[in-house]
C-alpha cells in the first residue's frame, strides 16, 4: 500500500480495468453512482478501456441498461454535469449480468463476462443486503475475482453492531487483505469535510489554537427534514444513532480532533483517527441516561406543510429513535475537559450539516470599562447544502464612541461556493469512486476505526436498554425533544441552530 496521496496512482496499485457494479439498478446506482461515472468518463479522468459491469436480480441485458442508464443521467445529472456529446462513449462503457447474489452458483454467467483473466485491475463496488454479503463473497471467489488484483468497495450497512460487523469484515477478510477493502462512508467524499484537513493543517493560525486551552466545546449537527421516505424497511430497527452517528458524526469529530498525519496519505491520515475513536470517553449504564437524549418525531410541520409522526408513517408502534443528541468526550491531553455535543434527527426544521468550534473568551477584556460586551469567536463550517466556513469575529461598530465602545459580532465568510465560483460542484461519489478505481484508500474506513465506531455505539445502545432510555417525543418541525436543550444549556451552552 502507497502512503503517498495522488490522483497518478503509482506503480504498485494501478487503475481497475472493469469496475463491477453490484446493485446497479437500484436507487443509489441511478442517483449516485451512474452520474458520478459519466462525469468521470466525461472529463477523461478514468482510463478509455475501464468496462463498466453492472449486475442486479432485474432480467437486463447490454441494450436495456444502457436505455435505464440514458434515463438515470437524463434525470438525475445536474446541469453543469451535463456533456450530451460524451453520453454515447459512455453508454458504450456499459455492460449488463442478471445476477442472484444469494446463489453463488448463478456467478459463472459473470466470470463469462469478465472474460475469466485473473490479471486484470478489476474494483469491486458492493452495495447489497447484510444477509448476502457471504454469499456474494463466495460467488466472488468462484469467479475467480478475489486475487491480488481486485479490490472491493463496500457500502453501508456494515452490520449493527460490533458482532454483526464483525461477521462481515470476517467474510470479507476470508477473500480479500484489509489493503484490499474499501469501506463507504460517503461523507469523507465531500469537498468541505476535506477542507476541514486543509483548514486545520495548511493554514499555520489555526493550528496552535485548536486545543482545550483554546476551545471550549465543539458541536457537529447533521439536520434532516426528512421522514422514512421510502426506507421503512431499513430504519426502523436502526434509528439515528446506527444510521448516523455509529459512521458519518463519528467520522467527522474524528477529523476534527485527530493530530497532526505525518502525511495527507491513508495509513497516515487513518492511524490518527482510530486513535481518537479509542481515545472517545465510554457512555455506558451509569451515564447513558444522563450524556444522551433520544428522541421520536410526532406529528408536526416542517417547511410550511404539515407531516404525519414517525408512528403514523409506520403504522405501528415503535421504539426506533428519530433523534440522538450526545455529549462526548475525546479523553487525551489535546481534548481534556472539552465537551463535543453531537446531534442528529429527522423531521428537523431545516437541511445542515454542520460543526461548531466554539472558542474560549479571552483571558481580559480590555472594553470591560467602556460598556461593551465581547462574544467569544466561532468558527462554523457548513458542509450542506451550501459549503462555506464562516469565523465569527468581534469588530468595533462606526462612531465617536460617545456612550462606550460598541462591538459587535460579524462573520469572516470564505464561501466555498464563491471563491470556487469556476469550478463544479461534484457528488461525493465521483472522488470516492475514482479512489476506488485508482485504489487510493485515504477516504475509505479501516476496519479498526469500524470497529472502535461500534465499541462506543453498542455501549450506549447497553446504557439504553439497561437504563430504560425511550425516545422522547418531539413535534416535527422543531429541533427535537426539550432535553436535547437541557443537555447542553446544563453546561452554559446553546445549540448553534
Amino acid at each position: 500500500m502507497t502512503d503517498a496521496f495522488a490522483r497518478t496512482p503509482s506503480t504498485a496499485v494501478l487503475p481497475a480495468q472493469r469496475l463491477l457494479l453490484f446493485g446497479a439498478t437500484g436507487d443509489l446506482s441511478q442517483r449516485m453512482l451512474l452520474p458520478s461515472l459519466f462525469s468521470l468518463h466525461a472529463e477523461k479522468l478514468i482510463g478509455p478501456d475501464l468496462r463498466i459491469i453492472g449486475t442486479a436480480r432485474s432480467e437486463l441485458n447490454d441494450e436495456t441498461f444502457r436505455a435505464a442508464a440514458a434515463e438515470a443521467l437524463d434525470k438525475f445529472l445536474s446541469p453543469e454535469a451535463r456533456v450530451p456529446d460524451a453520453i454515447p462513449s459512455f453508454l458504450d462503457r456499459l455492460h449488463y449480468v442478471p445476477l442472484d447474489a444469494s446463489k453463488p452458483e448463478s456467478f459463472s454467467a459473470l466470470n463469462a463476462m469478465m472474460g475469466g483473466d485473473p490479471n486484470q485491475h478489476t474494483a469491486i463496488y458492493l452495495s447489497t443486503a447484510p444477509s448476502l454479503f457471504g454469499s456474494t463473497i463466495a460467488g466472488l471467489q468462484s469467479a475467480g475475482l478475489d486475487g491480488p488484483n481486485c479490490r472491493i468497495g463496500l457500502e453501508k450497512p456494515l452490520g449493527h453492531d460490533l458482532a454483526s460487523s464483525a461477521v462481515i469484515n470476517d467474510a470479507v477478510a476470508a477473500a480479500y487483505a484489509e489493503g484490499q477493502t474499501f469501506r463507504i462512508d460517503h461523507y469523507l467524499g465531500k469537498e468541505t469535510v476535506q477542507n476541514l484537513l486543509a483548514l486545520r493543517f495548511g493554514n499555520r493560525m489555526f493550528e496552535p489554537l485548536w486545543n482545550a486551552e483554546n476551545i471550549e466545546h465543539v458541536q457537529i449537527t447533521v439536520s434532516e427534514t426528512v421522514g422514512l421516505e421510502g426506507r421503512v424497511s431499513y430504519y426502523d430497527g436502526v434509528g439515528a444513532l446506527r444510521d448516523m452517528v455509529q459512521n458519518h458524526m463519528l467520522q467527522l469529530l474524528a477529523l476534527v480532533a485527530m493530530e497532526p498525519p505525518a502525511r495527507f496519505g491513508p495509513r497516515s491520515v487513518r492511524d490518527e483517527k482510530v486513535k481518537v475513536l479509542r481515545s472517545l470517553r465510554r457512555i455506558d449504564r451509569a451515564t447513558a441516561a444522563h450524556e444522551t437524549v433520544r428522541g421520536q418525531y410526532t406529528d408536526g410541520a416542517v417547511g410550511g406543510k404539515a407531516v404525519p409522526g414517525y408512528i403514523d408513517e409506520l403504522k405501528q408502534p415503535s421504539n426506533t429513535e428519530t433523534f440522538v443528541a450526545v455529549k462526548a468526550h475525546v479523553d487525551n491531553w489535546r481534548w481534556h475537559g472539552v465537551p463535543f455535543y453531537l446531534r442528529t434527527g429527522k423531521r428537523l426544521p431545516n437541511r445542515h450539516s454542520e460543526i461548531v468550534i466554539q472558542f474560549r473568551e479571552v483571558p481580559h477584556s480590555i472594553f470591560a470599562g467602556r460598556g461593551a460586551v465581547l462574544q467569544s469567536n466561532r468558527l462554523i463550517i457548513r458542509l450542506q447544502p451550501e459549503e462555506n466556513i464562516r469565523l465569527m469575529t468581534m469588530a468595533k461598530e462606526p462612531g465617536l464612541d460617545r456612550d462606550g465602545i460598541r462591538l459587535r459580532e460579524v462573520p469572516l465568510d470564505l464561501s466555498l461556493t464563491t471563491a470556487f465560483a469556476g469550478f463544479r460542484r461534484r457528488i461525493a461519489y465521483e472522488r470516492l469512486l475514482l479512489d476506488l478505481i485508482e485504489g487510493d484508500p485515504t477516504l475509505f474506513v479501516r476496519r479498526d476505526e469500524v470497529e472502535a465506531q461500534w465499541e462506543w455505539i453498542d455501549a450506549i445502545r447497553d446504557g439504553w436498554e439497561a437504563a430504560n432510555v425511550t425516545p422522547r417525543p418531539y413535534s416535527a418541525g422543531t429541533w427535537g425533544p426539550s432535553a436535547a436543550i437541557a443537555l447542553t444549556e446544563r453546561d452554559g451552552v446553546h445549540w448553534n441552530d
